[in-house]
């Protein structure tokens, strides 16, 4: 009997001593969540408080956060908090917190195994439709010019200004304006314009006329443009004027501007430009991959625009503790961990994601080293046990 019980006892030490070398040997395996084995002890029936030994009871997981570190790659990927990332292997879902994920050759982003990302995708208004889930793809394509429309306008026209010496109005003529400023606009197909703006001091008090020219080309005649005795625009009253349209000549629609002058005033003596923000761009290429902590994927474009590719899709478990492990630091769901319930990074009880990092394993290799010599102590005394019943044993059967 005693030999049976010392032997649940050296295997119940080898059993600690495996998840423990297990612990160490993915100290550095990012993801990796740490176990313990848990013991029970054996009573027979009718065994008179005698036990008949110990036996595993469990491995249990621990979901504890690891620590964060940094390693400034865009698709490295951390979360801070609870969840899992969802990944489709081959048609079937598993979760993971090793979040080194890359892109093969179709622009799919994936992990080491081949095992892919998964996202909710964008809907047309901008948001995220988060009852289905895709493969994450980051897109190479051209992102499309869109055409100048409106120029924003913010510039300071003296308050002392004098009619120019020179009328009527000539662009190519400087005695013929008080003031100019240009800027860069773009047509339906993406090619870039100057477009140039004259300020033109009319005879009365706080008037002016605003004349444009497209690449030269002027955008039919000037505007009239008035200010209030406290330097603000009063004419137009909308504070907006639609210039006419221009045919840029490049086989793209005509450009029509609308010139918003809600920044613009007369004030003092100095003529000043203090913002000129046109809308539109030329057509982009890809530049770099964006992540924020709700998990939207931004393609920026090197136009200066960007656009959303997706959520990155997160899940989390009733009891985490319940998942099987199925290697690859990936676990798969079971009865006991209930079924994954989706959701959004940063919403409710799911954790935050932390782009260029990755979550470290949580192991505390102090506290398994300990470990380790507490189940050598165990096999050893339970090693001396058998022995002393050897020793037993054969002074009973030399009795003469």
């Amino acid at each position: 009997m005693s030999f049976q019980i010392a032997l649940s006892g050296l295997n119940a030490a080898t059993a600690d001593l495996a998840v423990t070398s297990n612990n160490i040997a993915n100290a550095n395996t990012t993801g990796y969540k740490s176990s313990r084995a848990e013991f029970a002890d054996v009573f027979a029936a009718g065994a008179d408080g005698i036990g008949s030994g110990v036996q595993l009871s469990t491995v249990r997981q621990e979901f504890s956060q690891g620590s964060v570190n940094f390693t400034e790659r865009n698709l490295d990927l951390a979360i801070s908090g609870q969840g899992f990332y969802i990944l489709n292997d081959g048609g079937n879902e598993i979760y993971s917190r090793a979040g080194a994920f890359g892109v093969n050759a179709e622009g799919l982003v994936e992990n080491a195994q081949g095992q892919r990302l998964q996202a909710y995708p964008v809907l047309s208004d901008g948001s995220f439709n988060t009852g289905t889930l895709i493969d994450l793809e980051l897109t190479n394509d051209v992102n499309p010019p869109v055409a100048s429309t409106q120029v924003e306008m913010g510039v300071n026209l003296p308050a002392d200004a004098v009619p120019p010496v020179v009328s009527p109005f000539d662009p190519a003529n400087p005695n013929t304006f008080s003031h100019s400023t240009s800027t860069t606009v773009y047509d339906s197909l993406g090619a870039p314009h100057t477009s140039t703006y004259y300020f033109i001091k009319a005879p009365a008090d706080n008037a002016w006329e605003l004349a444009m020219t497209l690449d030269g080309t002027q955008a039919g005649p000037p505007q009239p443009l008035e200010f209030s005795s406290d330097g603000r625009v009063i004419v137009p009253a909308s504070l907006s004027i639609s210039m006419p349209p221009v045919n840029p000549g490049t086989g793209a629609n005509d450009i029509q501007l609308d010139v918003d002058l809600s920044d613009t005033t007369q004030f003092g003596s100095r003529f000043a430009v203090n913002s000129l923000n046109p809308d539109g761009s030329a057509a982009g290429r890809l530049s770099n991959i964006e992540i924020d902590q709700s998990g939207i994927v931004y393609a920026r474009y090197t136009n200066g625009r960007a656009s959303a590719l997706g959520k990155v899709a997160i899940a989390n478990f009733a009891n985490p503790e319940g998942l099987q492990q199925a290697g690859n630091t990936a676990w798969v769901e079971t009865f006991a961990s209930g079924e994954p319930v989706r959701g959004e990074a940063g919403s409710s009880s799911y954790g935050l994601i932390q782009a260029g990092a990755l979550e470290s394993a949580n192991v505390n290799l102090t506290d398994e080293l300990v470990n380790m010599i507490t189940a050598q102590r165990s096999f050893q005394a339970n090693a001396q046990v058998i022995s002393t019943m050897d020793q037993i044993t054969q002074t009973i059967i030399n009795i003469r």
